[in-house]
C-alpha cells in the first residue's frame, strides 16, 4: 500500500523486490508499466509532460488504491507516476498488486489502470519534433473500460 509521485525514472524489478520480501503470504504479482510512446493518433511525438496538483494527486491516489483494497484481498500494491518532461521509452506509470491469488491481483491491476488512465489527477501534454503542444485526453475506450467499475 504505497503511493508515489516523482519526477525521477524507476526500476520494475527493484520495486518489486521491495514490495515482497519477505512475505510468504504473497502468491501472485501482476505489474503494469506504461511507457511514452513515439507515436500518438498518427503523430510523432518528441516528449510528453505531466503536470499534477502536489498534495490532492497524491491523497487521490492513495484513496482509489484503498478502494482497490477493499474490492480484493490484496497483500500489497504500489502506484508509482512520474511528472515532468518525458521521451518516447521512458517509464511514465508503475502498478504493481500483489494477492495470495491470482485473480484479485489481476482484476486490482486492471481497476487502478483503469482509473489512472481516465480520472487521475493528472494533465498530459505531448509535443511534436517541432515543439508544438497538443494536451491528451482519456480515449473513449479507456471511459468504457473505467465504467464497469461503476456498475
Amino acid at each position: 500500500m504505497a503511493v508515489r509521485v516523482q519526477r525521477e525514472d524507476f526500476d520494475v524489478g527493484a520495486e518489486i523486490s521491495r514490495l515482497t520480501a519477505g512475505r510468504t503470504d504473497i502468491g501472485a504479482v501482476v505489474t503494469f508499466t506504461g511507457l511514452v510512446r513515439g507515436n500518438s493518433t498518427g503523430r510523432p511525438v518528441a516528449a510528453m509532460t505531466l503536470e499534477h496538483y502536489p498534495g490532492m494527486t497524491e491523497a487521490e491516489l492513495a484513496r482509489v488504491e484503498a478502494e482497490a483494497q477493499a474490492r480484493w484481498p490484496l497483500q500489497a500494491s504500489l502506484i508509482i507516476h512520474r511528472i515532468g518532461e518525458l521521451k518516447p521509452g521512458d517509464n511514465i506509470v508503475l502498478v504493481v498488486t500483489a494477492s495470495a491469488h491470482r485473480h484479485a491481483a489481476f482484476k486490482a491491476a486492471e481497476f487502478l489502470m483503469d482509473y489512472l488512465k481516465t480520472r487521475a489527477p493528472f494533465w498530459k501534454k505531448e509535443a511534436d519534433p517541432d515543439g508544438r503542444g497538443s494536451w491528451v485526453d482519456a480515449r473513449e475506450s479507456d471511459e468504457a473500460a473505467a465504467e464497469r467499475w461503476h456498475s
